[in-house]
């Protein structure tokens, strides 16, 4: 039986190595401290998918009138 070493990524909160097992139920994360922060982050706004704030999203008001 071959035996593969586990799949490692980097956290992506602190850039740990971080083994990709079902023990260790934060992954891609090393902890649920990383995990948490990065949340913060996304909920406070700090981090953001860049766009075109230009367009309207599909499910807009203004193309939803008039239907």
């Amino acid at each position: 039986m071959n035996s593969k070493p586990p799949l490692t990524v980097d956290c992506p909160g602190c850039q740990a190595p971080v083994a990709w097992t079902e023990q260790n139920p934060e992954r891609p994360f090393c902890s649920k401290r990383c995990k948490d922060s990065d949340f913060i982050d996304w909920a406070e706004e700090e981090k953001r998918i860049s766009g075109n704030s230009l367009y309207d999203d599909v499910f807009s008001d203004s193309e939803l009138e008039g239907r």
